[in-house]
């Protein structure tokens, strides 16, 4: 067998890839929603939440739904609800400390069958035994991304305005029991292309 060869990859004409903070704005920016803007409304959206003082009174920790079915996107821009959804939770549930607990419908088919294969002794029943039924909803999380884009014909100068709104509303009667909002406002030369 002959000696192996080391291979190098000649990048000459490209960009070394980078390790980059998404809490920072990256190399290739547009006038959309980028990373750095959802963990700042995340993390904003989380301190208002709590800020708002909806909790207090209550007298068990409420039982919430965030779930990207309930966040509408209604803007120009394409994008991946759920990471906006999912990352919200992971902040509310970091930052609940026990005062608050999430509720998981999308996993109800293997809820369902777990709960059937401990009830039939298939499986022991798991160390926090077994419940009345699947957990219910106190509250649920909604909203929408909304965006208002305008053109310069002459200079080609995209602007677009971009505002996100969550509701978080009474799963029995309805009441917006809190509502908070991110939105900003870009404009560029040319605009990136979002997947």
């Amino acid at each position: 067998m002959g000696q192996a060869r080391e291979r190098t990859l000649d990048n000459r004409n490209g960009v070394q890839a980078r390790d980059l903070d998404p809490a920072e704005k990256g190399l290739v920016t547009g006038v959309g929603i980028e990373a750095h803007d959802i963990q700042s409304m995340t993390n904003q959206m989380a301190r208002d939440m709590f800020a708002s003082g909806f909790l207090n009174g209550l007298a068990s920790p409420p039982r919430i739904l965030i779930d990207e079915q309930e966040f509408r996107n209604e803007g120009s821009q394409i994008i991946n609800r759920r990471m906006i959804t999912q990352r919200l939770m992971t902040e509310l549930n970091r930052a609940a400390q026990g005062r608050m607990s999430f509720v998981g419908q999308r996993y109800a088919g293997m809820v369902a069958k777990q709960r059937e294969l401990k009830r039939e002794g298939v499986t022991d029943v798991g160390t926090t035994g077994m419940t009345g039924g699947q957990a219910g909803v106190d509250y649920f999380l909604g909203g929408a991304i909304m965006t208002l884009d305008s053109r310069d014909p002459r200079s080609g100068v995209i602007q677009r305005y971009n505002q996100i709104a969550f509701d978080l509303v009474d799963a029995e009667s309805g009441s917006v029991v809190w509502s908070g909002m991110y939105e900003f406002q870009r404009a560029a030369a040319d605009d990136i292309i979002y997947r």
